[in-house]
């Protein structure tokens, strides 16, 4: 389960949770934490069955309850086979989507290529409408759609960040009409922003990420936050505490966006 202390309260009892990409970084740190909430967690993969499995094992290991589900959240095809099998084992119930598969592309303009760009927006952007599609379909009052922006989101904070910081941009400005539109049936939609985090996409080791020292001292606190202080976010805006919390872009960045 997740390195950080448990939930006290199984607030998330008798819920179910997706969670794209939830097989590695910060989707398997939140996939651990509404696990031990008490929710069960659908852990959303596309190329890492045997991650998502691992991830599904631990959990379950410490008395929760987990299913790996395959499918490339970028393919409307897919997505709507992931929606199939959500109503045919859990009887299209669904309490909490978190919108966490993403890809990190970067550099200089001039370098880079047009698959670059389709392929963020693929996955950052499209992936996301077309999963919220689907999720909203199914859920009651109560329900959470939970993004996973970034704070470039917000604004650029180094050179090279120009298709991934649009990407992040589209989800936030979705979000917040996605804010307006699902209120009336109870439903939140939030964007949380992560800043760099220790992930095997953004490693805080110098040996392993070249930029990490750099980096670190944009940072106030200086140093990488974990995904564990990302998925403990995620876990409280999931929570009914967080009733009153929409349409809100919430920075998990140790205060370089301040």
């Amino acid at each position: 389960m997740a390195t950080g202390s448990k939930s006290d309260v199984r607030v998330l009892d008798g819920k179910v949770a997706l969670v794209t990409g939830g097989s590695r970084g910060i989707g398997a740190a939140v996939s651990r934490r509404l696990a031990e909430a008490g929710a069960t967690v659908l852990v959303n993969y596309a190329k890492s069955p045997d991650a998502a499995r691992a991830v599904v094992e631990q959990i379950k290991s410490s008395g929760g309850k987990a299913h790996a589900v395959g499918g490339d959240v970028a393919d409307p095809a897919q997505v709507r086979e992931i929606f199939r099998t959500i109503d045919k084992d859990h009887g299209g119930k669904l309490h909490v989507v978190v919108n966490n598969a993403g890809i990190y592309r970067t550099g200089p303009l001039v370098e880079l290529t047009d698959q670059d760009y389709e392929s963020s927006f693929n996955t950052n952007v499209r992936a996301v409408f077309l999963v919220t599609r689907e999720a909203v379909k199914r859920m009651a009052a109560g329900g959470r759609i939970i993004t996973i922006g970034s704070v470039v989101g917000e604004r650029a904070i180094a050179p090279g960040m120009s298709v991934y910081s649009a990407t992040k941009f589209a989800v936030a400005g979705m979000t917040r009409a996605w804010a307006h539109e699902f209120a009336e049936r109870g439903i939140t939609a939030n964007v949380v922003q992560p800043g760099p985090i220790d992930t095997d996409m953004n490693p805080a080791d110098p040996a392993k990420n070249p930029a990490a020292d750099q980096l670190r001292q944009q940072i106030p606190a200086r140093r990488y936050g974990t995904a564990d202080e990302v998925a403990a976010v995620v876990t409280f805006i999931a929570s009914p505490a967080a009733a009153f919390v929409n349409g809100s872009t919430i920075n998990v960045d140790g205060g370089v966006n301040a």
